[in-house]
């Protein structure tokens, strides 16, 4: 069946029309939400008066193609006239509109209570214009919670429609849409096929990038640390150092060291300390060097570990190939305590010290927090938030909405919510938990909507075991993390007894002090709600006085290494996005998930890398577009920018001109940047093939090494052959012109690198076809497949090809879109039943959703038979012999490599991919 036209309009937001009739035309109200999930909890505190029902998010959009004859460069926006903008109805909510449209008919009235955000706003104005409402008369209502409270109070003060946060939404829009359909197909031009540029998410690409440059030319700078473990039996420091080197010498299942939080608890059992190394002869022990100095630091701290009371120091000294600078040079300086060293306790220093609780979330702290803390990311978050948002069936209370809107950028809190936040720690844990003043959080961030209220749970009172029986693992989680946050930010601040001790040594004056740290927490405060942090640095210290006598029972000098900048988590993202005003809460976890999508940066032990097609597209686009939207301070201008014209300071077409116009000059000068592809990077390595240097190059899938030879080019061997077998011509014939002969690359030989570009052996496939031969991995037009290894005879050629018997095909496994591999579907049964579009036989298949019957002739033919309106008769019988038809099938059996071990289908590719690991090539010389 053909897929209805749907419908384009050209639309600029109005704010006002000739209003429909507001004449009473039935005995409903109509209530327009988003979700369903809204409108069922909604339509619970409205009552039988109310019909509330679900757009499903946006309804119209700019089309994605410009009509036909239309030379607009980008579809649905008419540049030349003010930006105007043509929208479509989404062929998907055909059927969702038609529907609204006839309930608008009959409603005595229409309420938009779409979200409280820009795209909310913007959803609710594209509603009024399918509608035929009125935008100016239009009654829009929000609510922050969707509790019975807050939607009856919205209910009860209607506006209209905020006209300057659609044109906002509709202006962001449109940018996007300018950078997406004009920047992209440059980037296909210069770069690779398939990539794509954006706003927002370029330039946090270009963070992820930068970052991963910094990394890459980091040379670090080296330092000592000389730490102690100090007993207060001095009797039992022999047998200690004895135990203790024991205990560190254990390791978990993953070849671990006993972690800090284990160190510290097993010297506390053994009345004993750490402690830092901090003075020697009066002076402060500071064994540094930067990473330009030539200085060995292991002379310095050999001689202040010996001031300490090691004795017999040596040092074992290593290169790491793989280090940079200072970093090469790796060096264990070891030896044993002193057994008649002693320290003496010189002073003792307590402090009382104070905790506060961190603010409220907002979208960028909670993602940041479920990330670190539950292992979530960004787009989970949102999606388990928006449940919570839009209610949840609670025994005995029914569907509600247990968490406040999830899209935010204000820490503020209503006066009801700090009250009953205030109410709930009195009732529960005494008037010592409640401050005497409210706590008030106000938003750094200067675009912030502080009519908004930060993400909190409904009704503190509902805690979060209290209902965990009706919440999935992750919603009950995800509450527990928001309910503790909101109700810890209004309680006390925990109090602690910091402790600094001073210890010299007593038995030989080399000036030698160490000096130790210990925290104990006096009072909990507001950790009684979010619970107790723990801290692996922190030691909790033995009772003792000044005037103690101590001895060392192990003392050890580390060489440190100063670290590079750390890679980014989908946390740390988050952050450094909203710190630079880049994209909003809304967009956060979106522009991640399209970075990853696109290939421009991978995780791996959930932190992003950057790949090679990733630092592509940014270098190229830094060229391009030097000082336009790929400059992080540009994409947070246009932010600002956007913020005015939802306050309704800047009007929306000016904002477009202005930055189209800064633009378009930008457009003709990265056409005239240098083809990505066609640079190469000399790399160390020889061709194994023909002895030219190897290059660093571009493909579609990243950085792979390939011979210089390959510009080379000489005639084809093969139509040489050919040319010189010919006959020549007959004496007296006509001389024939000489054959043009094709030219070919001198060296076709590539390799795939890693991120370090080392050169890598093929990767292996752990799998056997039917017959027994390795399968191994290939790429074709439709992505990734599995195919036999084994070399295939040439083709024949001229009269042999037509008598040469049918080569059988090789085995061939496909993938699913997750990458698990996918047996072959047995063949279908023929039927007697004509096609109804070509009149040939139709197959039978046993589909997922039953028996299906096509066109044989396909794909020349798509014609389809419903199976279900067959007679029941001739149903039955084709069952029947489907059933007999699919028992004599063999069924597909195969093994891992050993030939033993079997690979059921639906594993995924991954598990079964053996690295060829790093590849040893002849240097190039000079």
């Amino acid at each position: 069946m053909a897929r209805k036209k749907s419908k384009t309009s050209r639309s600029t937001p109005r704010r006002s029309a000739e209003p429909r009739s507001a004449a009473p035309r039935g005995d409903y109200q109509l209530v327009i939400v988003e979700s369903p999930a809204k409108a069922k909890t909604i339509e619970k505190y409205l009552g039988p008066g109310f019909v509330v029902k679900a757009s499903i998010g946006h309804i119209r959009d700019l089309p994605s193609r410009a009509p036909k004859g239309s030379k607009q460069p980008v579809p649905g926006v008419d540049i030349d006239h003010d930006f105007a903008p043509t929208y479509e109805i989404d062929p998907d909510k055909m059927k969702t509109v038609a529907e609204l449209r006839r309930l608008a008919k009959g409603a005595h009235d229409i309420w938009f209570a779409t979200d409280l955000d820009r795209e909310g706003e913007a959803i609710a104005w594209h509603l009024t214009q399918v509608l035929d409402v009125d935008p100016a008369r239009a009654k829009r209502v929000t609510f922050d919670a969707i509790t019975k409270s807050e939607v009856q109070r919205a209910f009860q003060s209607p506006r209209e429609i905020n006209m300057p946060r659609v044109e906002a939404q509709q202006a962001r829009r449109i940018v996007d849409r300018i950078v997406g359909y004009q920047v992209s197909p440059i980037l296909w031009k210069k770069v690779a096929g398939g990539l794509s540029a954006g706003r927002v998410q370029s330039v946090a690409t270009r963070i992820v990038v930068e970052r991963e440059q910094e990394i890459r030319d980091f040379t670090p700078a080296e330092s000592w640390e000389i730490t102690g473990a100090l007993s207060f039996e001095p009797a039992k420091a022999a047998a200690l150092h004895a135990e203790w080197t024991a205990f560190m010498a254990r390791r978990d299942d993953r070849g671990r060291p006993p972690l800090v939080r284990d160190r510290m608890a097993w010297l506390t059992d053994h009345k004993a300390l750490s402690c830092d190394l901090i003075e020697v002869g009066g002076r402060p022990v500071k064994i540094e060097a930067d990473k330009h100095s030539t200085a060995d630091l292991a002379v310095d701290a050999k001689a202040a570990a010996a001031a300490a009371g090691l004795l017999d120091v040596t040092d074992d000294r290593v290169t790491d190939p793989e280090g940079k600078g200072r970093g090469r040079n790796i060096v264990r300086l070891t030896g044993r305590p002193d057994p008649a060293a002693r320290y003496t306790v010189e002073s003792i220093d307590v402090t009382r010290t104070r905790s506060r609780p961190y603010p409220p979330f907002i979208t960028s702290t909670l993602q940041q927090a479920a990330s670190s803390r539950l292992g979530m990311s960004t787009d989970r978050t949102m999606r388990i938030a928006q449940q919570l948002y839009e209610g949840i069936d609670l025994p005995d209370e029914g569907r509600v909405g247990l968490i406040t809107y999830m899209r935010t950028d204000s820490t503020n809190l209503s006066r009801e919510a700090i009250e009953m936040a205030r109410g709930y720690l009195e009732k529960r844990h005494g008037a010592t938990y409640v401050p005497d003043k409210p706590r008030v959080y106000t938003s750094s961030n200067e675009s912030a909507q502080e009519a908004h209220e930060a993400i909190r749970p409904t009704d503190a009172f509902r805690e979060p075991n209290g209902i965990a029986a009706a919440l999935s693992d992750e919603q009950f989680k995800l509450y527990r993390l928001i309910w503790e946050s909101f109700v810890a930010c209004q309680s006390t601040d925990a109090e602690w007894d910091s402790t600094s001790v001073r210890i010299r040594r007593s038995d030989r004056d080399t000036g030698a002090v160490f000096k130790a740290h210990g925290r104990v927490l006096r009072f909990d405060g507001f950790y009684k709600i979010s619970g107790t942090p723990r801290d692996d640095g922190d030691q909790v210290l033995p009772n003792f006085e000044k005037g103690a006598v101590l001895a060392p029972f192990d003392i050890e000098p580390r060489q440190k290494f100063q670290a590079p900048p750390p890679r980014y988590t989908e946390a740390t993202l988050v952050k450094k996005m909203e710190e630079e005003g880049i994209g909003r809460p809304s967009t956060y976890a979106s522009i991640i998930n399209v970075i990853e999508n696109r290939g421009y940066v991978v995780q791996q032990d959930r932190r992003f890398h950057a790949t090679a097609i990733g630092e592509a597209v940014t270098g190229f686009l830094k060229r391009g577009f030097q000082d336009q939207f790929i400059e992080i301070g540009y994409t947070r201008e246009i932010e600002r920018e956007l913020d005015q014209v939802a306050q309704g300071s800047k009007p929306w077409t000016e904002m477009l001109h202005e930055f189209h116009d800064e633009l378009s000059p930008k457009l003709e000068h990265a056409l005239q940047e240098p083809h990505e592809k066609a640079k190469a990077d000399p790399s160390p390595y020889a061709c194994p093939q023909c002895g030219r240097q190897l290059e660093f190059r571009l493909g579609n899938k990243g950085e792979f090494l390939s011979c210089s030879g390959y510009n080379e080019k000489m005639p084809d061997p093969e139509a040489l052959a050919k040319a010189a077998a010919k006959p020549a011509p007959k004496k007296g014939g006509k001389a024939r012109k000489p054959a043009k002969i094709k030219e070919v690359p001198v060296c076709t030989f590539a390799m795939p690198v890693d991120r370090q570009r080392r050169p890598l052996l093929p990767e292996q496939i752990d799998l056997l076809s039917p017959a027994g031969v390795p399968m191994v991995k290939r790429t074709g037009r439709f992505g990734d497949f599995l195919v036999e290894d084994k070399p295939r005879p040439p083709k024949p050629k001229g009269r042999k090809a037509a008598e040469a018997p049918a080569e059988p095909l090789p085995f061939i496994l496909n993938l699913d879109k997750k990458g698990n591999i996918k047996f072959p579907s047995p063949p279908p049964l023929v039927t007697d039943i004509a096609c109804p579009r070509c009149g040939d036989v139709m197959n039978l298949r046993d589909g997922k959703r039953g028996p299906w019957l096509g066109c044989r002739a396909f794909p020349k033919c798509r014609g389809r038979e419903a199976f279900g309106k067959l007679a029941d008769t001739k149903r039955a019988e084709l069952e029947k012999q489907l059933a007999a038809h699919m028992a004599k099938q063999t069924r597909l059996s195969l093994t891992r490599r050993d030939g033993m071990t079997p690979v059921p289908e639906g594993t995924p590719l991954g598990n079964l991919t053996i690295d060829g690991g790093v590849a040893e090539l002849q240097p190039f010389p000079g």
